[in-house]
């Protein structure tokens, strides 16, 4: 495993007005491979993925667990059989015959990655996760982790269920070496829209 790397935190404001407090992740091939693939094989049952992005959100949850997780070229590939995705998470340079542009290889390549936590208007946390983007900015991923005010099925709790943040408590202390600090536990429910 690699080694935790200690990060401070920053609250940041999304392009809708949303504060959100996210925790820099380092973007090197090693560190997200390993992070991407224990997601994947560790909680692969409790994750909802895909891009969120202005027009469009695709909340997938896998069908079974990962049957194969590959790297080359620096794509980062997740199996579930025939279904497949993959993210450019290191150097691709394509083939002696058909080299990767310089410029194409930036774009590709993930530039920014991090946990987060979305805030609700009394910067109490409301929703958890990790996400990617590419080196134009553009969002490659986002990982939702289980939210202790939505079930299973999406429906919104009565009471929240915090046993729902175990994920987020445990990635969080692996991957920054941060330990819970009791802030996750403030709200007292979840407004959609």
């Amino acid at each position: 495993m690699v080694k935790p790397v200690p990060s401070g935190s920053r609250i940041i404001e999304s392009p809708i007005g949303a504060r959100e407090e996210v925790f820099p992740l380092p973007v090197t091939e090693r560190f997200l491979a390993e992070l991407v693939t224990d997601l994947f094989e560790t909680y692969w049952e409790r994750l909802i993925f895909g891009p969120l992005i202005e027009g469009a959100a695709y909340e997938i949850r896998a069908p079974r667990q990962p049957s194969k997780i590959g790297l080359m070229d620096g794509y980062l590939t997740i199996f579930f059989g025939r279904t497949h995705f993959h993210l450019c998470i290191g150097d691709n340079k394509g083939s002696p015959s058909a080299p990767t542009p310089p410029a194409l290889r930036r774009h590709r390549r993930t530039r920014r990655a991090e946990f987060y936590r979305g805030l609700n208007v009394s910067s109490e946390p409301v929703t958890w996760g990790f996400r990617l983007f590419n080196g134009a900015g553009e969002q490659q991923m986002t990982v939702l982790f289980p939210n202790p005010f939505i079930g299973d099925d999406d429906e919104i709790l009565d009471l929240p269920d915090w046993s729902r943040l175990a994920m987020w408590e445990d990635v969080l202390r692996r991957y920054t070496g941060r330990e819970p600090d009791g802030r996750d536990r403030l709200a007292r429910g979840f407004k959609c829209g």
